[in-house]
């Protein structure tokens, strides 16, 4: 398989732990083991107490019962059944493109966006057809586009809601829209929900909620806060979930006990982190917005319950040089937009936490100044 380098995790890999000031990260303020234990009311007395009896085998294969029951409430109408426990997102991406795409199909993807919903299929063989977002829309695609790429041969669409890195969001009207133009091609349609936002909720909706043949893949990194359990999920009817569970048995077999736990934990306590969360997005957005409305150099879309943001650098040198200058000299990260395949401008993961974000930013601001101004 010839498959291209993601360039966001090649740039992370290899910098992320240089870092003072990382305000480059997507996840909203990762929760600390104690903070997930408090969640349950007895300091996790109860949790460890059922650990303790339990064998370190292998658990559940596909999740256990308790996790696909809280992963299913999470959508209007889904069968724990059809809930899939994968290796974070990432996993679940894999494994529901490697189900639906073969040698010749033809995909069409959202474009730029997260790097594997249309580089993977790429690499599989498929025809890509890539569906571009527009800055001058706010970042957002355009439906007359997406019927002029489609053809009666499509097997897949691809979408990222939201966007990483920009934090932009497919609204419930867009996304009927967008399914209406698959049911017409009989296309599946691949939704990447690790950054479902957070805020305005009933604007939103799951890709499983409005379509037999959509398939949703999500994780309890982002907007749980909870990436070191690496745990994610795919969403879909019973005939896909079946041919991915012969792929599982490939690429993970399961998560382990202990990390299936942790994740139903985590899921059961769902109201509580998401209200943390919402807080911290809404906070940190209007310090950025606060920030960015006195930086002539930096703009933005503000993002909508999302944790991830990109910001537009008005800079006569490479995103690249700059992020790397600026890491090397003053020891803070962002991610170079051109990692993304968005140059002139980077990733600000701005639900880091407040202190870091306040911090990173002055020193991004007295940074621009002393090198271009």
């Amino acid at each position: 398989m010839d498959i291209r380098t993601i360039g966001v995790e090649d740039f992370l890999n290899v910098w992320e732990h240089e870092a003072t000031w990382d305000i480059a990260q997507s996840t909203i303020d990762s929760l600390t083991m104690e903070e997930i234990l408090a969640l349950s009311g007895d300091a996790g007395a109860r949790f460890y107490e059922a650990l303790d009896g339990k064998k370190m085998n292998y658990g559940w294969i596909d999740g256990s019962a308790e996790f696909r029951e809280e992963v299913a409430a999470l959508y209007r109408s889904v069968d724990p059944a059809n809930v899939l426990q994968t290796n974070g997102g990432t996993g679940a991406n894999l494994n529901a493109i490697m189900a639906l795409v073969s040698p010749g199909d033809h995909v069409v993807a959202e474009y730029p966006t997260y790097q594997p919903l249309y580089d993977l299929p790429a690499a599989l063989g498929a025809e890509v057809d890539r569906w571009v977002i527009h800055e001058e829309d706010g970042w957002q695609p355009r439906i007359d586009e997406l019927k002029a790429l489609v053809r009666k041969d499509t097997k897949l669409i691809c979408i990222n809601n939201a966007s990483n890195p920009l934090g932009t969001c497919i609204s419930k009207d867009l996304l009927q829209e967008i399914v209406e133009v698959a049911r017409s091609v009989d296309a599946w349609l691949l939704c990447d929900e690790v950054f479902f936002p957070i805020e305005d909720v009933d604007d939103y909706v799951s890709v499983v909620d409005v379509y037999d043949k959509g398939v949703a893949t999500n994780s309890i990194s982002k907007r749980f806060s909870v990436p070191a359990a690496r745990v994610g999920w795919t969403v879909s009817n019973k005939e896909l979930a079946d041919r991915m569970r012969v792929l599982r048995d490939y690429t993970m077999i399961c998560a382990g006990v202990f990390n299936d736990a942790l994740a139903t934990l985590v899921l059961r306590n769902r109201d509580a982190i998401l209200d943390r969360n919402l807080g911290i997005i809404r906070k940190n957005r209007a310090i950025v917005q606060e920030w960015i409305d006195k930086e002539p150099r930096v703009s933005w879309v503000p993002p909508k319950g999302v944790s991830v943001s990109y910001i537009r650098l008005d800079i006569p040198e490479d995103d690249e040089k700059f992020c790397l200058d600026l890491l090397r000299d003053e020891g803070v990260l962002l991610v170079p937009g051109s990692r993304f395949e968005l140059p002139r401008g980077a990733r600000l993961g701005f639900c880091a936490s407040e202190p870091v974000l306040r911090t990173g930013l002055d020193i991004l601001s007295s940074y621009l100044k002393c090198k271009f101004d």
